[in-house]
Order: C-alpha cells, then structure tokens, then sequence
C-alpha cells in the first residue's frame, strides 16, 4: 500500500508531466496561430509566459524530482529532468523562434521522461 508521501509524490509528477504536455502545445500552437493567422503573438510571445511555465516546472520538479531521488536514490529521473530544465532554461536565452521552439520542446520532454522515470516502481535497495 502507498503512503501518504508517495502519492503526494506521484501527484506532484503526474502535474510535471501534465505542465510539461501543456508547454509543449504552447509552443506548436504559437508557432501555428501566429504564423498561419498573424494572432495573438502579443500574448503567446509574451516573455512572462515563458519565465513563468519554466519556474512553475522548476518548482514541480524540485518537489517530485527531488523527493523522489531522496526516496529511491536512482539517478536517471534526475539527471534526466534537470537536463530538460537545463534545455528549457536555455530556449529563455533564445529569441523567439524555430531555435527556442527546438529547445523547449526537447527540455520539456525530457522534463516529462524525468517524472515518467520517477513514477516507475523499484527495487527498494537495503
């Protein structure tokens, strides 16, 4: 049976991946509605939006990433979520663009493969 820890965990990872899914469809969805339509660029490009979804995947990560690597002490969930946030960081750095859209979108899938990682059960070492 889990405790009450561990599904705070899985909660915090599932929101992880649901945040990092959300990310990723902003960012075809901006390259779409404002190159096929010429709207809402003023909203989608906006910087905020970006400093904002990296530091709520920052915070997400912290937690789930975090504990969980202080719970099962496997380094693959991670390595692998902090190069993620590493490429998303980066794209921040980027102008607006196909380049930026590469970045996040490769930092934002791993992100996800990090907390699919830390979702999986294991081998609990004694």
């Amino acid at each position: 049976m889990e405790d009450a820890s561990t599904s705070i965990r899985r909660r915090f990872d599932r929101a992880g991946i649901a945040i990092a899914g959300l990310c990723a469809l902003h960012c075809v969805a901006t390259i779409v509605v404002v190159s096929a339509l010429g709207l809402g660029g003023h909203f989608l490009l906006s910087p905020e939006i970006h400093r904002l979804g990296l530091a709520l995947a920052l915070i997400v990560a912290a937690v789930a990433i975090g504990w969980g690597a202080l719970r099962h002490r496997r380094a693959a969930p991670f390595v692998t979520a902090m190069t993620g946030l590493s490429f998303m960081g980066g794209a921040l750095a980027m102008p607006h663009g196909t380049g930026e859209a590469v970045l996040t979108l490769i930092g934002v899938a791993l992100v996800s493969l990090g907390h699919i990682l830390n979702l999986r059960p294991f081998a609990r070492r004694t």
